[in-house]
């Protein structure tokens, strides 16, 4: 028994297991706070874009990559060698012409290389010692290349990012926009320039232009100071921070030279070098090393190497360093451009991202305004069909009421023509008397009536056939006005139709307007309105051919009762008050006194005709105020407004869906 309830423990605990939802855990900081938001935007409910994914994907890489520092200014300023002094290491070319002619990334990689990326998107890599070859300016090929990465495993690199600029005096305006355009984007700016040329008008004007509103980020960096005097430094530098104040948050002299010469034999260094080289060196002997003695010497070279280096003496380094003044820089880099670089990239990050969510949240309303429009359309249309539907009742039932009098002509006619011929005979009754010579017998003549119903068929229906003519004219108008009437409801569908079809013809091709947007999206309104049909018209087609259904069926019922025949129905008639006539007659001759013979009067005679053709319901098809067009006009209006309610309030439907989505995206805006 207790194996059956750990079995059924299980299995409850597995079936509730399949309606949690693992939370998930974001780590703290920037990218923790990115990854929440573009999980939420990536929500399979706002079916996102390849691009919308990519450029969110890009804002992550964005987040996580080291801080930018661009070092710039004019030509021969010595920014190569500048560079080689941070990173500790003798990698970029220098010289005492300009050489740098492409914006170089100093990124951090497991190993050294160099990749060139060219303005065809193309992108190739290269050994590092070949740098030289794509940045001197002097050789005509360069103009094919975009910029240059160069990958370094330096620990400072994963922390901090350079870049390093044509300067904004190169001999190319293209790489002078760059320089530009790379200022704008970087965490912070390094302004290199020569102690001794400091200050002056040209450099002036390029700070006036190119500098002006980067002074929180930027330090100006005074180069070769061991060319000057100490007194000298000190003028200099008080003199370009009163001049360029504005530009430059500090102004520090350095000599990069010495910097260089104290950075690259640092122990810590040497020691990085060392172990590189080493591991460099295991890789290749490895390959065909097969003495086991060999690598035990190797790797205890390597260890009296490593030795040596933490034995060495480092007071020469640490004076050229001190006297180099590198280290106000890295400070400077450390405890102002990071904090800063790191709350614009934050702010600037968040700032984009609230950006993308009103893209999305625009082309959602961009969405909505295609049922707003559709809406519009059908409220704009209520009055107009139905007022059409009231047209074709006031046509069609003045046209009915023809009919109506052209019939009462029919009836009118045969009744006179029967009453013309309603004539009188000499008869014979015997009546009783009493006398002095007893009771006898006598023979009274009369004048009694009779209807000639020979001449009347003959003027009715054989001669010139009046009455045949007269029904088939009004079957003709009957018929006529059933076509007419059927086209009319048809035009009432044709005036939603066209309408509809007018508000179709713009979205059944409408495109995003962003390429972050959903294709889906997009892709399920243009089926929307492609589909306009099926979805809003096809309800309407269909009533509208049920009513006309109705309708012929009415008007087949009428057209069958015109065409009962006209002259059996003459014939009953007729006979019904020759009847009349001989009844009244057998009356009279009993009691001639108290009874007369019946003379039928022309409008009993049209009275009994409309009985016998039924023509009560004839008549309330024709005439009646409620007649059945009425009926039929009035079911139709009450129909088509029911049908508009509801395809409004179906479009409304598929409008708070996306309603209900640039809520969450607000939502997801307020959040970020």
């Amino acid at each position: 028994m207790s194996i059956n309830l750990n079995i059924l423990k299980n299995f409850t605990e597995e079936y509730k297991a399949q309606d949690l939802v693992e939370e998930i855990v974001y780590e703290d900081g920037l990218v923790g706070d990115i990854k929440k938001t573009i999980d939420k935007l990536l929500d399979e409910k706002f079916f996102p874009s390849t691009e919308l994914r990519n450029i969110l994907n890009k804002q992550l890489r964005r987040a996580r990559y080291p801080m930018e520092v661009a070092i710039t200014g004019q030509f021969s300023a010595g920014k190569s060698t500048f560079l080689n002094a941070i990173l500790s290491r003798n990698i970029l070319p220098t010289g005492i012409t300009p050489v740098t002619s492409k914006v170089n990334f100093i990124n951090y990689g497991d190993e050294y290389k160099l990749k060139i990326t060219y303005h065809s998107g193309a992108t190739e890599y290269a050994p590092i010692e070949s740098i030289a070859d794509f940045t001197d300016q002097r050789q005509d090929d360069m103009k094919n290349i975009k910029y240059l990465t160069l990958y370094a495993p330096m620990p400072i690199l994963k922390e901090i990012s350079f870049v390093d600029t044509p300067g904004l005096n190169s001999q190319s305006q293209s790489d002078t926009d760059v320089t530009r355009r790379v200022l704008k984007d970087v965490g912070g700016i390094i302004w290199l320039t020569l102690i001794d040329n400091a200050g002056k008008l040209s450099e002036a004007q390029v700070l006036e232009e190119y500098m002006e509103h980067f002074k929180n980020k930027s330090l100006c960096v005074l180069n070769q100071k061991d060319k000057l005097s100490a007194e000298q430094v000190i003028t200099t530098t008080k003199y370009v921070e009163d001049k360029f104040s504005k530009y430059f948050a500090k102004v520090v002299p350095i000599s990069a030279i010495k910097a260089l010469e104290g950075r690259a034999k640092e122990k810590e260094v040497l020691i990085e070098d060392e172990n590189r080289d080493f591991i460099n060196l295991l890789k290749n002997e490895l390959k065909s090393l097969e003495d086991e003695d060999r690598f035990e010497n190797l790797l205890n070279e390597h260890k009296k190497t490593i030795e040596k280096i933490k034995s060495k003496d480092t007071a020469k380094n640490t004076k050229l360093l001190e006297e180099s003044n590198i280290q106000e820089v890295i400070d400077f880099i450390e405890n102002v451009i990071r904090p800063q670089a790191s709350e614009a990239k934050e702010f600037a990050i968040k700032k984009d991202l609230r950006s993308f969510c009103d893209i999305l949240i625009k082309e959602y309303e961009t969405i909505l305004k295609v049922y707003d429009a559709l809406v519009v359309v059908l409220n704009e249309l209520e009055e107009r069909v139905l007022k059409a539907f009231d047209e074709i009742l006031s046509k069609y039932s003045k046209e009915l009421f023809t009919i109506y009098n052209s019939l009462i002509s029919i009836m009118e006619k045969i009744a006179n023509e029967t009453f013309k011929n309603i004539k009188t005979k000499k008869a014979v009754r015997f009546e009783e008397s009493k006398s002095i010579l007893g009771q006898k017998i006598e023979r009274v003549e009369y004048e009694t009536l009779w209807i000639d119903s020979d001449s009347v068929y003959k003027a009715l229906f054989y001669d010139d056939q009046t009455i045949d003519k007269m029904f088939k004219k009004s079957i003709r108008l009957l018929k006529n006005i059933e076509l007419d009437t059927d086209e009319a409801f048809r035009d009432v569908y044709r005036l939603i139709r066209n309408d509809v079809v007018k508000w179709q013809e713009p979205y059944e091709l409408m495109k995003k307007n962003r390429e972050i947007a959903s294709d889906v999206e997009f892709s399920n309104t243009r089926h929307f309105a492609a589909k306009v049909y099926e979805n809003v018209l096809k309800e309407f087609h269909k009533a509208i051919l049920e009513n006309i259904s109705a309708l012929r069926k009415k008007f087949a019922y009428f057209n069958g009762a015109l065409s009962y025949s006209y002259i059996q129905v003459t014939q009953a008639t007729i006979a019904h008050f020759e009847q009349q006539i001989v009844e009244s007659e057998e009356l009279y001759k009993k009691e001639p006194t108290r009874f007369s013979i019946n003379h039928p009067r022309e409008d009993e005679i049209v009275a009994k005709l409309k009985a016998n053709f039924a023509f009560e319901k004839i008549e309330d098809f024709l005439t009646s105020k409620r007649n059945y067009l009425f009926k039929i006009i009035k079911y139709s209006k009450e129909q088509y407004v029911n049908i508009n309610e509801d395809r409004i309030k179906f479009i409304l439907g598929k409008k708070e869906q996306y309603l209900n989505k640039i809520e969450d995206l607000e939502i997801v805006k307020s959040e970020v």
